[in-house]
């Protein structure tokens, strides 16, 4: 009988890890790729009609029309005449790998107790065999920001790409940046704390903040005393100061903006970024002439006011864009993790509501590399820059077209198959071989 049952457990082994392992990551690049014919999508703005891009060791070494050169072109030749090639899609603001399944707690590792964790960095805890991960790849998002939640100060997030057998080898920027959610002015009614319901002042407002404030202070006078005892939020704050880290504050009313704006000023922090920005239109002019750039929330929401435009969330980037603010697009929210896969179709929706489909790309591509800091390597098809990109048959911020046939992260081209395309394929033949009986 035990015998038996261990028979069993074997089998039942084999036919989980069959349908759940995760997928072997590409081989690194072993031979020049050239994509001839397609149209080219650079991601900073400018396309070119019938292009030849050359990339070899994981980096970009051509990107000109096809017609300016009659050479013999090297290694694996891909065809792709009628199709559109486009730089790989980053998606900022992200707890992909974090979370697996929202209803069971075993898999959720985004939130730690406690207020103050800039300590806290969410890569070790990046689920490289995520499932979901996975399923971001057969849309072109290709790249992400992983990011920890709770808290007032929720910790560091690092930058991933989205083929590898861990964080270590998925890693492209570690620790790039501190994420802080700033505390609202104005809050509803709490019924868990008996609570009158409606909006109204948050008492607690200017006291968080303090507690912020008191926490930069503290932290910068360690840093710059004798360090007798080690303490690790302090710690972790250095490279907030010195620069090397960005500071992304999640906040979205006009008055918090303008508070955030002036605590910048006040802690002389570097490379401040608005995450959320619902609002932000209202002080667009100081964004701007500090210099500070706007994460804003996927467009497919209804307005939060009851004066505002029906279609306010679709145009709210365009409109800060015009204002002269650095806007890219990030996915936060209800089912964020599954949802990250729409983030093309979100830039689509930017366009379909008033701005240039180049432009609109631009919010996913090379905006979200300048605003993350990696715009050196990754966001825009460039001779010398990563070769992370696909080749899609269609307009790939149309869901209706965006069907990729080969996706390359840093050279390595990677599989677009995962368990949704499995399920796919093999409920769509179960009703064709139904239909032709």
């Amino acid at each position: 009988m035990k015998r038996f049952n261990t028979y069993i457990l074997i089998i039942l082994l084999v036919i989980s890890g069959k349908t759940f392992a995760q997928q072997t990551p590409a081989d690194k690049q072993s031979e020049p790729v050239t994509i001839v014919g397609a149209t080219a999508h650079l991601g900073n703005g400018e396309v070119i009609e019938n292009s030849l891009i050359i990339f070899e060791d994981g980096v970009i070494t051509e990107v000109i029309a096809a017609n300016l050169t009659k050479r013999q072109n090297p290694g694996k030749i891909i065809n792709a005449k009628g199709k559109h090639v486009y730089p790989g899609f980053i998606a900022p603001n992200s707890t992909l790998g974090l979370v697996e399944i929202a209803a069971v707690k075993a898999t959720e590792d985004d939130d730690e107790m406690g207020e103050m964790l800039p300590n806290v960095r969410s890569l070790i805890a990046y689920n490289a065999e995520s499932k979901i991960v996975e399923s971001m790849r057969p849309n072109g998002v290709l790249l992400g920001q992983i990011v920890p939640r709770g808290g007032l100060i929720s910790g560091t997030s690092s930058i991933v790409q989205f083929d590898a057998w861990n964080w270590e080898d998925a890693v492209v920027k570690e620790n790039d940046g501190l994420h802080i959610n700033w505390p609202d002015a104005f809050r509803r009614g709490r019924w868990w704390r008996d609570e009158e319901p409606g909006l109204k002042a948050n008492k607690e407002y200017q006291e968080n903040i303090q507690k912020l404030s008191d926490f930069f202070t503290s932290s910068k006078a360690y840093l710059a005393g004798e360090r007798d005892y080690k303490n690790l939020p302090y710690l972790a704050m250095d490279s907030v100061f010195n620069g090397n880290k960005k500071v992304f504050v999640h906040v979205n009313g006009e008055k918090e903006i303008m508070d955030v704006i002036q605590f910048k000023k006040d802690h002389a922090l570097k490379g401040l970024v608005i995450v959320g920005g619902y609002d932000a239109l209202g002080v667009a002019k100081e964004l701007k002439s500090n210099d500070i750039p706007v994460l804003v929330n996927r467009p497919h929401s209804t307005p939060n006011k009851a004066y505002e435009d029906y279609d306010y969330p679709y145009k709210l980037a365009k409109l800060l864009q015009d204002a002269g603010v650095l806007v890219a697009l990030e996915s936060s929210g209800q089912m964020e993790r599954m949802n990250t896969r729409n983030l093309p179709f979100y830039a689509g929706t930017v366009a379909a509501f008033g701005m240039d489909k180049e432009e609109a790309l631009k919010l996913i591509t090379s905006n979200t590399a300048k605003i993350l800091g990696i715009d050196d390597k990754y966001g825009s098809l460039e001779k010398g820059k990563s070769a992370t990109l696909f080749i899609s048959e269609g307009d790939a911020l149309d869901m209706r077209t965006n069907i990729l046939s080969h996706a390359f992260i840093d050279g390595r081209e990677v599989s677009l198959e995962t368990h949704q395309t499995e399920l796919w394929k093999r409920y769509s033949k179960k009703y064709k071989d139904q239909e032709s009986k």
